[in-house]
């Protein structure tokens, strides 16, 4: 919507888009549909490319510090694609791929699979390590400031290091759909299938928690207001932390939202 509520202007796809979308550095628009296509759009609309993927695409893609745009397929590759939207290189799992990827130092991609894998990608497509967790839900990684790469597992929050050890993890009462987020003071917030909200610090300690909350991934502000939505109210909590400074300390990896890396580093 324009500064005045009108419509700019809208594309209809052939299927339902639950990719969030990714912005580039010049204003490219990128995302993916239930329609198998990934989708680069002009800031005025118009289209630039698409990408088509042998399944539907509900990953929403990261932007590297280089412009290459990663994203996951139910087709079970995992993409990277050029600026222009040529493949540079994809790999494949046993599983479709639903969940968003994380980006870390030197463009490495931590995503994950429903075949029950974790996984870190090089940025030349080979494998830099697999962790076999037995069960994936649709949250993302995230990334600690001191590198450590958080994501739910079933009724669990996993603490995976960068070597692709399980650290430790935190059981809940039900499945940890929405992607964590991690504070400047290092403790992760993250939400259960029950509108659970909890806080714990690095070594899984609880610090607090909430109820009454949504299942959607939370929002930070840069005076340490975190917002919940609990599908008929936006929560609004004095968190009194900011976004942790990492590479990916959220899903869609900034306060922008952006799924840029770039955006990342400000």
């Amino acid at each position: 919507m324009g500064a005045d509520g009108k419509k700019l202007w809208e594309f209809k796809t052939g299927g339902w888009v639950d990719s969030s979308a990714a912005l580039g550095k010049d204003g490219t628009i990128y995302f993916g549909s239930w329609d198998k296509n990934f989708y680069a759009f002009r800031p005025d609309g118009s289209k630039k490319w698409e990408f088509k993927a042998g399944g539907e695409i509900t990953s929403s893609p990261a932007i590297g510090g280089d412009g290459r745009i990663y994203f996951g397929s139910h087709d079970t590759h995992f993409y990277a694609l050029a600026p222009d939207g040529k493949k540079k290189w994809d790999y494949v799992t046993s599983g479709p791929i639903i969940s968003s990827p994380a980006l870390g130092p030197d463009d490495r991609v931590y995503v994950t699979s429903v075949d029950g894998s974790a996984l870190a990608l090089n940025r030349d497509g080979s494998l830099g390590w697999r962790l076999r967790t037995g069960g994936m839900t649709e949250s993302s990684p995230v990334i600690g400031p001191d590198g450590t790469i958080y994501v739910g597992v079933k009724n669990q929050l996993w603490a995976i290091t960068p070597e692709g050890n399980q650290k430790w993890d935190r059981n809940v009462e039900d499945l940890i759909q929405a992607t964590p987020i991690v504070l400047s003071n290092a403790s992760i917030c993250f939400e259960t299938g029950w509108g659970v909200m909890l806080n714990i610090d690095p070594d899984r300690n609880l610090n607090w928690v909430v109820n009454g909350v949504g299942r959607g991934a939370p929002a930070v502000s840069s005076t340490g207001v975190l917002y919940l939505n609990d599908a008929i109210e936006l929560i609004a909590l004095p968190a009194r932390y900011s976004l942790a400074h990492s590479p990916w300390p959220k899903f869609r990896g900034n306060l922008r939202n952006t799924g840029n890396a770039k955006d990342a580093e400000k």
